[in-house]
Parts: C-alpha cells; sequence; structure tokens
C-alpha cells in the first residue's frame, strides 16, 4: 500500500485529528526502536521505525489512546 493511502487509513483510525496521529505514530516509532514486537507480516528491515508504526495505526494492530466511538 503506498504511503498516503496508509497515512489516510491511519486518520480515520485517528478521527481526522491529525495532531493524535503524528503523536501516536511517533510514540509507537519509538516503542519499536526500542525492541517493541509488531504483528505486521513485512521485513523489517526495508522499512523506517515511523513507516511500520504508520501501517500498524491504519491496519487496526495498534489502537491509539484517546480516540472513542460516538454513542
Amino acid at each position: 500500500m503506498r504511503l498516503e493511502q496508509l497515512t489516510a487509513k491511519a486518520l480515520e483510525a485517528s478521527k481526522g485529528d491529525r495532531y493524535l496521529l503524528a503523536v501516536s505514530v511517533a510514540r509507537r516509532a519509538d516503542e519499536l526502536a526500542q525492541g517493541a514486537a509488531s504483528e505486521l507480516k513485512v521485513d523489517f528491515k526495508k522499512f523506517k521505525y515511523a513507516d511500520l508504526a504508520l501501517m500498524e495505526l491504519a491496519e487496526g494492530h495498534v489502537k491509539i489512546k484517546g480516540v472513542q466511538e460516538k454513542i
């Protein structure tokens, strides 16, 4: 999937909050850099940590805290 498509999908997961998405990607990328496990089925040597974090958020492997469903 292209970066633009991943970003659009991840932005939907953050309910359109770009700031929350940016902070979430940065925090997850830091966790990955420190050795956190990932559920993605990709070659981790080919991607940067920020790209992996964005993929995880877009595919729903990682949830963004603070985003709640409207009732």
